[in-house]
């Protein structure tokens, strides 16, 4: 007698096939072509992907990127609207115009489907700062990235290491690091 188990129709075995799936395996795959209705269409991009494609550069996306994102603008004016004001302050800020950053901040604030309006208000509260810092080619990058990495070496030997060996793994990343600093010389 052939072997069955529960839920398969007579005849179908799994290990006689070499096989493995159940039947309600193959409803589910049937069913929609049975009812005549089209199979799932892709999933619409995760919030983080749609961000980071609406905040790079064009010329660092792939041309699938570019496409994908030009569909979800057409679908989404919203997001359409806010790319437009999330790509002039980009120019803005690549090309140091500070000086334009309050007519930017005006637009953003006219326009009524924009979800920038309190990133705008952020900075119109400290405005001058913020028009010197995106008029001026220098910034503190390297110095805060310095900081950031001497603040994670601590973080990574919190209470396994005393302040000898500490000083001497922070002295060790300076000076490895000090030969990627760039000179006055090298800047102009």
């Amino acid at each position: 007698m052939p072997e069955r188990s529960a839920g398969r129709p007579p005849g179908l075995s799994s290990r006689r096939l070499c096989l493995t799936f159940s039947y309600s395996t193959v409803r589910d795959f049937a069913r929609p072509l049975r009812d005549g209705t089209r199979p799932p269409t892709a999933r619409p991009p995760a919030p983080r992907t749609a961000a980071r494609w609406s905040t790079s550069h064009p010329d660092h996306l792939t041309e699938d990127d570019k496409q994908l994102l030009k569909v979800l603008l057409t679908l989404c004016p919203e997001l359409a609207a806010t790319a437009v004001h999330v790509r002039s302050f980009a120019t803005l800020m690549n090309n140091c115009e500070g000086e334009r950053l309050p007519e930017w901040i005006r637009t953003v604030r006219d326009d009524e489907q924009c979800g920038l309006r309190t990133f705008a208000a952020g900075l119109e509260s400290d405005i001058d700062a913020v028009v010197f810092g995106m008029s001026n080619p220098w910034n503190s990058g390297p110095v805060e990235g310095r900081v950031n990495d001497l603040k994670a070496l601590k973080r990574g030997v919190f209470g396994r290491a005393g302040v000898p060996l500490l000083r001497k793994r922070l002295l060790l990343i300076a000076a490895d690091r000090r030969s990627h600093r760039v000179t006055t010389a090298a800047a102009r």
